[in-house]
């Protein structure tokens, strides 16, 4: 007989906690809140002990008819009349039919009613995964694989309909068709055929229970490889551009095809493991039916049984295979499916770095007015970030940040935004700890235009919409209007409905950050922090952006995080970090007069912008309408 082949597994399920995954998975399957569910579990497992009982009785009518067909004797021919002869073994042959297809009907049937509570089991938990992903922390998902969480999470689905599916409408069904088979073998034989087919059973389970080990711990060896090798498929087209910037195609094929090696080898071994278990099945039960068939043959010649008992035996050992050979499949699949949903459970039980305390209340936002009190962080207690950083931001006031790259001038957004918790200090919003509010009222307060602006892959509106969804399509146009993209959505084709493609990638840096500001335009948050929003632009392009920027950002409370300093200079005080300490603070003026490490800064950026303005210069008065580059040397012509 055929074992079929496993499912992919994910990481190591560890054998105590087996039990209470099922016990986890109990209230899906049995759901307390849904009893039209229950009914249909109640109802399906009805069915399928009907069906259960119908198949252990078919063979009886094969028997019967055997029996039927046996030559008569001419005494009884004339007895009963050859109509009579006929009529029964036909009506028996037809019973067998009729009791095969109810069979069959009531296993479908089954499977039918089943569905409904099978996939609301597979939504609920997919549901619950899917939130608490995104309840974890920023440092999570910075260590992990997006590739990796998603097989896991594939394969946390697919194993939760095998063990509810398996669980409830087979596992224990096969359990009775065992006790039922083994009922009428004692009766209608003797106890001799039960040790015989006991005896079989309990070492075919065995024999099947240790090759599925075997078997599991390589499909974990090519899970592993499959794993890495969708984490670095995904890393490598996720970052498209930067492979084709070096031309390291050729070394990313490498990358990919080593780790899909793995895979081979792996996979290769699992197909001959199943050669293997598949003959030891065969040899195993076959010899056990061979030895009960050779019983009844000796008996028939002794004239103890039957032509009809020789034919019920072998019919009830062949009915018993299909549950027998089930009860290998069953085993791979519910531990295979343990290994998967524990990957999946191991998930859930990451608690959130970042949590709502019990008692947290909403923010209260009266003007917005932003205070660091002596604030510490740190990723790594060996490598402080910030240190002592006390600052204030009235109310409608703008202040900006600035200094060298590692200074820790991203890490204030991100603590502010509740991202991380402070090692130190404290950040208070309208003297509001942000630790005693609810992170959803803390976020919605606050309003994000960051340096790398990345987009959903769906339409130009989709994303705008994204800063606030009930906006309606008058409000969309208009924060395309304030952030200065109105005009180049309505000159494309599909307008608003345009695509923006994987992270925005059709559009343009320019484009992708009048999108963001639109989308913050729209979410009309009191308080604005602007990461380094323009860095990333040409000069033409920034100043832009700013003009939106600086309009989005009136009457705002603003934290600008810059590393251009031509965007602050109106900043109602720029403080300067170094080395996660405030070094130097004040306005533009007054810290360029400091002539410190500001004034050293804006003079290094002053003249690089005045080399690059050249430069464009040069490139738009060719009096031919060429672009001339300076110092870089133009293509020959083709010969």
């Amino acid at each position: 007989m055929v074992a079929v082949a496993d499912q992919d597994n994910g990481p190591k399920v560890r054998p105590e906690t087996t039990f209470s995954t099922v016990a986890s998975l109990w209230p899906y399957m049995w759901p307390a809140d849904r009893p039209d569910l229950k009914r249909r579990v109640a109802v399906a497992l009805s069915v399928l002990v009907a069906a259960k009982v119908i198949t252990v009785l078919i063979p009886y009518t094969y028997k019967w008819a055997t029996d039927a067909l046996v030559t008569p004797d001419a005494d009884d021919a004339n007895a009963v009349g050859l109509a009579a002869l006929v009529t029964v073994p036909v009506m028996l042959v037809v019973a067998y039919g009729v009791g095969r297809i109810m069979m069959n009907v009531f296993n479908n049937l089954r499977d039918a009613l089943f569905a409904k509570v099978g996939q609301h089991a597979v939504r609920q938990l997919a549901y619950k995964t899917f939130v608490h992903m995104h309840a974890l922390s920023l440092r999570y998902h910075l260590q992990r694989r997006t590739g990796g969480l998603s097989r896991i999470i594939e394969r946390g689905t697919r194993g939760i309909e095998i063990i509810v599916r398996f669980t409830i409408l087979n596992t224990a069904p096969t359990a009775i068709e065992f006790v039922l088979a083994a009922v009428i073998i004692a009766y209608q034989f003797s106890l001799i055929y039960l040790v015989v087919i006991a005896a079989t059973v309990v070492l075919y389970t065995w024999f099947t229970v240790k090759a599925s080990n075997w078997r599991i711990k390589i499909r974990r060896a090519m899970n592993e490889s499959d794993t890495d090798a969708n984490a670095k498929a995904i890393d490598s087209l996720l970052n498209f551009e930067t492979v084709k910037y070096f031309g390291n195609e050729k070394m990313e094929a490498g990358r990919f095809d080593r780790a899909m090696e793995g895979y081979e080898a792996s996979a290769i071994r699992i197909w001959t493991s199943l050669a293997w278990l598949n003959i030891g099945q065969i040899v195993i039960f076959t010899t056990g039916m061979t030895i009960c068939m050779a019983m009844s043959a000796a008996a028939v010649l002794r004239g103890e049984q039957t032509i009809g008992d020789f034919v019920l035996i072998n019919a009830l050992l062949m009915q018993l295979s299909i549950p027998l050979n089930f009860i290998g499949f069953v085993y791979r699949e519910i531990k295979q499916g343990l290994i998967d949903i524990e990957a999946m459970f191991s998930l859930l039980d990451v608690p959130p770095e970042i949590a709502d305390r019990p008692d947290a209340t909403t923010l209260i936002v009266n003007g917005g007015a932003v205070k660091f009190e002596n604030v510490d962080f740190h990723y790594d207690a060996e490598r402080s970030i910030l240190k002592g950083v006390t600052f204030e931001v009235p109310a409608g006031r703008t202040v900006a940040i600035v200094g060298p790259s590692g200074a820790g001038k991203s890490t204030i957004s991100r603590l502010l935004f509740r991202f991380y918790d402070v090692t130190g200090g404290r950040i208070t919003i309208n003297g509001q700890d942000v630790r005693d509010v609810t992170q959803v009222s803390l976020r919605a307060a606050i309003g994000m235009v960051p340096q790398d602006t990345v987009l959903f892959n769906d339409t130009i509106a989709y994303n705008i919409r994204y800063g606030r969804l009930g906006a309606t399509d008058g409000e969309v146009r208009e924060a395309a209007a304030t952030s200065q993209i109105a005009g180049f959505i309505d000159g494309l084709p599909d307008g608003y409905e345009t695509e923006v493609g994987e992270r925005g990638l059709k559009l343009s840096g320019g484009e992708k950050q009048r999108v963001a500001i639109a989308r913050t335009v729209l979410k009309a948050p009191p308080i604005l922090i602007l990461d380094e929003a323009t860095s990333a632009l040409d000069i033409h392009t920034e100043r832009e952006i700013q003009a939106a920027l600086d309009r989005v950002a009136t009457g705002r409370t603003s934290v600008v995080i810059a590393h251009r300093l031509s965007t602050v200079v109106h900043a109602d005080e720029i403080i300067v970090l170094d080395e996660g300490r405030i070094v130097e603070r004040g306005r533009h003026e007054d810290l360029l007069a400091e002539s410190g490490l500001y004034a050293s800064m804006w003079n290094r950026q002053r003249e690089a912008a005045e080399a690059e303005e050249r430069l464009r210069e040069v490139e738009e008065t060719d009096e031919q309408g060429f672009v001339h580059k300076p110092h870089s040397r133009q293509p020959e012509p083709a010969e």
